[in-house]
């Protein structure tokens, strides 16, 4: 069955492809709500931005309204203990603290809201990467009914599995586009970056794709706005981190 996991995660040619099989095969160990996110440069050593990450879960909208969009994830006990460390880490962690009284006040508003929307037990793994700033971490949440008791048993006996099947699935999803990629920039936006990044100045690529210089600055001045950047290097390194260019056509 793992086998065939990992031949799927392998064969998977989109984020969406690996994100469905990866809540599959986690909720076969009993994890059935999962949240992932990957920033490939962080501003600082600690959390990134979340609007230039990507973030994937399956929690209810709600949850996740009050966890990314209103910035509760900056406090959450388990996402710093991810942004500092790899490896998994069991959510005991956090049960220790609160009864030791050294969980910080803002990180326990985290968790009671966490409990409100039954997030009560499971496990966080930090992913090592290759690129200094680059992050990824992943929450495996339990289904409801387990407790953490449940969760830690569940981890001592499978916990070698689930870190390989996740770690293969989080280098699928750090390096895939999503679907939706190509929908960002039109062919020829796609078309002038990638020239760009090969080290093409405006007058080369004109002749290269048979327009005009004019039309080439154009394309340029589009891409740069549907990208939301200031500079054609911004852009070109917004697309290549956001695999918008240098996509295989099907």
């Amino acid at each position: 069955m793992i086998i065939d996991d990992l031949e799927a995660l392998t064969a998977a040619a989109t984020i969406e492809e690996v994100w469905s099989i990866l809540l599959k095969t986690m909720g076969r160990f009993g994890f059935d709500r999962l949240i992932y996110g990957f920033a490939h440069f962080r501003a600082t050593a600690t959390i990134s931005d979340a609007s230039e990450a990507l973030i994937l879960s399956n929690l209810p909208q709600q949850y996740m309204k009050r966890f990314i969009d209103d910035g509760l994830y900056f406090n959450g006990p388990m996402v710093r203990w991810a942004a500092d460390n790899v490896g998994a880490m069991s959510w005991q962690m956090l049960a220790d603290q609160i009864s030791a009284g050294t969980l910080p006040e803002a990180q326990a508003r985290v968790v009671a809201v966490n409990h409100a929307y039954n997030v009560v037990a499971g496990y966080t793994i930090g992913f090592a990467h290759n690129v200094g700033r680059a992050k990824g971490a992943l929450g495996l949440i339990a289904r409801p009914g387990l407790s953490q008791t449940d969760a830690d048993a569940i981890w001592a006996r499978y916990g070698r599995e689930i870190m390989l099947i996740c770690n293969i699935a989080h280098l699928r999803l750090s390096t895939l586009p999503s679907a939706s990629a190509r929908n960002v920039l039109t062919k020829r936006q796609r078309e002038v970056l990638e020239w760009v990044g090969q080290g093409k100045t405006s007058q080369d690529i004109a002749a290269i794709m048979g327009l005009t210089q004019t039309t080439v600055e154009k394309h340029l001045r589009l891409a740069r706005e549907a990208l939301q950047v200031d500079t054609t290097a911004q852009a070109i390194l917004k697309a290549a981190i956001h695999k918008h260019i240098f996509l295989v056509e099907n």
